[in-house]
């Protein structure tokens, strides 16, 4: 589940620090642009999943052209959230199928457990 943020990246001293007005103590910072941007997408993803764990609700993004960077630099950030969840471990549900069905996705080497999985992602992040 891709996420996007505005976020303002400020020039300080040979490096960089990133902050992300729409979530208070997100910053994360780094030696050059690419390690800044790196570090910016694993802080907001990490963030993001916190809160998410944590029952407590995610803010929307606001619309960059609102931001006032100051004497910053306004950016997006983009994160794979799914990336950062920290239960990933395997869990075994019960399922009914046709036996017609089973055969069929036997015969042709389907795995059902991955086409399960890729279909509940699909679900959930159309939610």
């Amino acid at each position: 589940m891709t996420k996007v943020y505005p976020a303002i990246i400020h020039d300080e001293d040979g490096g960089h620090w990133m902050e992300f007005p729409d979530l208070p103590g997100c910053f994360t910072n780094g030696s050059t642009l690419e390690e800044t941007m790196e570090m910016a997408k694993e802080a907001l993803g990490l963030y993001l999943v916190n809160l998410e764990e944590n029952g407590q609700a995610i803010p929307s993004p606001s619309n960059i052209a609102d931001i006032s960077a100051g004497e910053g630099h306004t950016t997006y950030v983009a994160t794979d959230v799914n990336a950062y969840r920290r239960d990933t471990r395997a869990v075994k549900k019960m399922l009914s199928i046709p036996a017609w069905l089973a055969k069929e996705a036997e015969a042709r080497n389907i795995s059902l457990s991955k086409v399960l999985q890729d279909a509940l992602l699909a679900k959930v992040q159309s939610l």
